[in-house]
């Protein structure tokens, strides 16, 4: 699977699987966000609960216990491709960003 033709992840899709770096089940990830955060970004019971099952059909994450009527996921190796995947994308984005706003002379407008 060729990583770069996924598309960008929304903020919440970022953070459950930035989340499940390490294994949490569903309200531990909505608590972990919420923290990791500091509130800026919720992410309600609907959509955490079909994203992660978006994602383990996709194969991004894998249920790794479900006891006591909790399931607990963890991260793949393909989910964590597709994490990096985004980190760049977005890092690219700050780049492209910081480029135009930091004052530096406009290289666009001087080209030949």
């Amino acid at each position: 699977m060729d990583i770069k033709i996924i598309k960008p992840l929304t903020q919440p899709m970022f953070y459950i699987l930035l989340s499940l770096m390490e294994k949490r089940h569903g309200y531990e990830i909505m608590q972990y966000i919420d923290w990791l955060t500091e509130g800026r970004v919720k992410v309600g019971p609907g959509t955490l609960y079909s994203l992660l099952s978006r994602f383990e059909d996709d194969g991004y994450i894998q249920m790794v216990s479900n006891e006591d009527n909790k399931k607990t996921y963890l991260i793949s190796s393909l989910g964590k491709l597709v994490l990096d995947a985004e980190i760049e994308r977005l890092k690219l984005l700050l780049n492209d960003a910081s480029k135009v706003k930091g004052g530096s002379e406009d290289e666009f407008q001087n080209r030949e």
